[in-house]
């Protein structure tokens, strides 16, 4: 096998593997906001938190968008608040190209960053960087609020 038969095989190999986690994960419910790199850059603007819906289908868990878009410095800058229920959480620990800043506005929480889980509670802020598995429970006895911001850099797109 020379050079580029080995490469077509890894290639064809990573991309089976790619599609059965995809299939695998498609069945999940799950709350999970995508950056988006298209579309128009975000204007300057404010948004109401009440004329925002709610996204998700995790049980328990509403994602809302503020904002989701390129802007004139970045790839993609997606911002918004997740609503957590007592022991619900928006999907299982994930990780993404994206760096991302997490507030918790109320309540209180499991992060999972980097293979460590903290308590947090209101006021609370963690910082994943890219490609740095993460995720958040409730697993306290009140709605928890967090607060997200993701963060594109256009070299990272």
């Amino acid at each position: 096998m020379n050079r580029r038969e080995l490469m077509a095989s890894v290639t064809a190999l990573a991309g089976a593997v790619l599609v059965a986690d995809a299939t695998a994960q498609s069945g999940e419910q799950i709350t999970h906001v995508d950056s988006k790199t298209g579309g128009p850059r975000l204007e300057s603007r404010v948004v109401k938190a009440e004329s925002l819906p709610a996204e998700g289908a995790a049980p328990g868990a509403k994602a809302y968008v503020h904002f989701n878009g390129p802007t004139g410095q970045l790839a993609a800058l997606s911002s918004g608040l997740v609503t957590l229920e007592p022991g619900a959480q928006p999907h299982p620990p994930h990780r993404h190209i994206e760096e991302e800043i997490m507030i918790v506005g109320e309540g209180s929480g499991e992060f999972f960053v980097n293979g460590a889980a903290t308590q947090v509670k209101t006021g609370d802020m963690v910082f994943a960087e890219s490609n740095v598995m993460h995720g958040v429970k409730n697993t306290g006895q009140v709605r928890m609020t967090f607060y997200f911001v993701k963060i594109m850099g256009k070299s990272a797109s």
